[in-house]
């Protein structure tokens, strides 16, 4: 670990720390989602892959990443009272990670809670590390929402229940009304033009409408917001997941945050409820290494890919263009959140979970509509339901809405999934070295390959005919659900048809797996 004392105090004969080259925060308003369990995991899936990591443990409700690791850390030392801006790390039983664990001073009852100096913070970017990974716990504090704005990327983790989905929307609006603070701080001025627009709503308002209350006294000063709140981007995750429903939790957050409250957020996964998780915590071990296997395991090492490829992306490709301050009334297609070019099926698939998603008690609107605006919404899905599957309708309103373009319909681009692509990019990359004359195919191979070219398993089935279940099966290498050799042969082979691999040689190397198997298990062995 380097030294963490400034640049400018080191002997010249040495050589001036590395910076860090990406700090991740993992936060979100709720505690008990798994915010800890994330990060733990994160750091060893880092480590795992040859990255130095460093692991800060900033829960202002006191210390706790410690006992997840194995670490016996002392509480404290009698009769000294320790720096709060120390940077001292201990190490864990994960080689390259390390940990910054809370401590306790005499005659106090809370942790120390280093996040409240910015020297600390700004000490972390010192630090000879290639990641600093911040578990910043619950609540909206303002040293948690620093810490949080200051990193290069943040994580909220979530839960598919009301108060952790109102929680993250409110952590949301607290982040953006802390970075207003941050940059007007210094011009008192503007920021008492701040604090009288905010006096106009109620607390933690929606950030877009922070913005435009702000333009109404001063155009520049609300074109300044609606820049800072283009700049805002959070990653989100959902924890406990045991639904088909949960698991479209997070992609719906993001449409409504974007909608409602005006903050981009980009999707990196899920985590399966898994009992997996809960044992890992009593054994005190990292579930990627207590059960490396488990689909929880699984989901948190697809989540910890998505942000690594977003941290060696330095420019995703995202709309950053600011809100309008003055509020256009959204077309039918935008209703729908489709396309102008979108033909029935695709205006009726849109129609569908833009309905199922409007009802009495939806998940990802908890918090952000009333009775009275949701029953407009209805009416507004119905009514554009109703006059975009109509062609004479439909033609009318084109003329009506968009006279300059009747000719010619404009398809609107889909949203980019910035932390998607980047995940594909980089396992396409990867797969270029990989894959050679000499590769042994394995189930965790081809589903690499399926997940880079961004294709479900759904897909494949509906196109080979083959179940889902057997796909899922190849994958997994469960080869006690496969059929016998002669069926699963024809079943990879489509596979690697599909995904556009030499067939005969996924085939080979992959049913040669399939016989050890089975003869170390005492069955089948003959194709």
């Amino acid at each position: 670990m380097a030294d963490s004392l400034p640049p400018e105090s080191i002997p010249p004969s040495l050589p001036p720390p590395r910076n860090v080259r990406h700090v991740i925060a993992v936060g979100g308003g709720r505690g008990g989602v798994g915010k800890s369990v994330l990060a733990v995991n994160l750091g060893v899936y880092l480590a795992q892959l040859g990255r130095s990591v460093l692991l800060v443990d900033a829960d202002p409700a006191g210390a706790e990443l410690h006992t997840m690791l194995g670490v016996d850390v002392p509480l404290g030392t009698p009769g000294v009272r320790l720096a709060d801006d120390d940077l001292t790390p201990v190490a864990t039983p994960v080689p390259g990670l390390l940990l910054l664990p809370q401590l306790y001073t005499p005659g106090s009852t809370v942790p120390i809670r280093p996040g409240r100096k910015p020297r600390w913070a700004r000490g972390l970017r010192q630090l000879d590390v290639d990641y600093v990974l911040l578990d910043l716990g619950a609540g909206t504090g303002p040293a948690t929402l620093d810490l949080f704005l200051g990193a290069d990327t943040g994580v909220c983790v979530t839960a598919p229940e009301p108060p952790s989905v109102e929680a993250t929307y409110r952590f949301a609006r607290a982040l953006f009304q802390r970075q207003i603070r941050r940059t007007l701080i210094k011009d008192r001025f503007k920021m008492r033009l701040v604090e009288r627009a905010q006096s106009e709503l109620p607390p933690l308002p929606a950030p877009q409408d922070l913005v435009r209350a702000i333009a109404r006294y001063d155009v520049s000063v609300g074109e300044l917001a609606a820049s800072e709140l283009a700049k805002l981007n959070l990653r989100v995750a959902v924890n406990g997941v045991r639904l088909r429903t949960d698991a479209d939790l997070g992609p719906a957050i993001c449409d409504m945050a974007e909608r409602y409250l005006g903050i981009h957020f980009d999707y990196v996964g899920h985590i399966e409820q898994d009992d997996g998780v809960w044992l890992s915590v009593v054994r005190r071990r990292p579930l990627l290494l207590d059960s490396p296997t488990s689909k929880s395991a699984r989901n948190v090492e697809r989540i910890a890919r998505r942000l690594l490829a977003v941290s060696n992306t330095r420019d995703p490709s995202r709309d950053m263009t600011p809100i309008p301050l003055v509020p256009k009334e959204p077309s039918l297609y935008d209703v729908l959140w489709t396309h102008r070019g979108a033909t029935d099926e695709e205006v009726r698939r849109a129609y569908k979970r833009q309905r199922d998603l409007y009802q009495p008690g939806s998940l990802p609107l908890t918090s952000l509509l009333n009775d009275t605006a949701l029953k407009a919404e209805q009416t507004r899905i119905e009514e554009a339901h109703d006059t975009l599957l109509d062609p004479n309708r439909r033609r009318a309103y084109d003329v009506s809405v968009f006279p300059e373009t009747t000719e010619e319909r404009s398809i609107r681009p889909a949203a980019l999934d910035s932390a998607l692509e980047a995940e594909r990019a980089m396992l396409r990359q990867e797969l270029t070295r990989e894959i050679n004359a000499e590769t042994e195919f394995t189930g965790k191979l081809i589903a690499k390959v399926r997940e880079s070219q961004g294709i479900e398993i759904e897909e494949i089935a509906d196109h080979t005919k083959i179940s889902a279940g057997h796909l899922r099966a190849i994958e997994a290498e469960a080869f006690g659900d496969l059929p016998a050799l002669v069926y699963t042969r024809g079943f990879v082979q489509q596979v690697a048809k599909y995904l556009k691999l030499d067939p005969a040689q996924v085939c080979r190397t992959y049913l040669r797996r399939m016989r050890h198997w089975r003869a170390a298990s005492g069955g089948e062995t003959n194709a």
